[in-house]
């Protein structure tokens, strides 16, 4: 005969471990906004602020053959449809050809300061392999075709509803300009 201590402490951490699995369970990401992420002040960032804003998500580099046109134009598509709704969040990514090597101090003003860019920066990510930040797992779970899983250079794009959700995903080469009629859809404007 187990003694009612013994069997009332049993219930109890059974009860206790059955609501810890549950808690893990619906932690699994259901949208962009279930991620906490660092900023390039090393900040808790809960991207669940972003809720009812459409998100430009792009990993960046500074010394890529494409950076100077694409924070140009994503300077542009900033300055014309933050008021109206739109987030972009550049992840600095050093995986293709070493060209975001600096610090997060030295890439924030490098991109503050060249470019006057007044969206986010985060902390520096890797975007493929087992050390990819969670964000861009999640982001390339979707049905990519051509694209496969993997991201494949400096500037790739996601576009992600109001609700979190991943809407588009754009090759490297794809101008930020060019993603206007997609942004403005989902910004509900003509």
């Amino acid at each position: 005969m187990i003694p009612s201590h013994l069997l009332l402490l049993h219930l109890l951490l059974s009860a206790s471990l059955a609501s810890s699995m549950a808690t893990q369970t619906s932690k699994n990401p259901e949208s962009v906004h279930d991620f906490t992420i660092k900023d390039a002040k090393e900040n808790d960032v809960d991207l669940s602020i972003f809720k009812g804003k459409v998100l430009l998500i792009v990993n960046v580099a500074s010394k890529c053959g494409m950076t100077n046109s694409n924070y140009a134009e994503m300077n542009q598509l900033y300055e014309k449809y933050k008021d109206q709704g739109l987030e972009i969040l550049a992840f600095p990514c050093n995986q293709f050809g070493e060209e975001e090597p600096g610090t997060n101090d030295q890439i924030t003003d490098f991109v503050c300061t060249r470019f006057k860019s007044e969206f986010p920066i985060f902390d520096k990510i890797d975007v493929n392999g087992e050390n990819a930040s969670p964000l861009y797992k999640f982001l390339k779970l979707g049905k990519w075709g051509i694209f496969g899983d993997d991201i494949q250079w400096n500037f790739a794009k996601f576009l992600v509803n109001k609700d979190g959700q991943v809407v588009d995903r754009y090759y490297p080469t794809t101008s930020p300009l060019s993603l206007e009629r997609d942004i403005k859809q989902l910004l509900e404007i003509s």
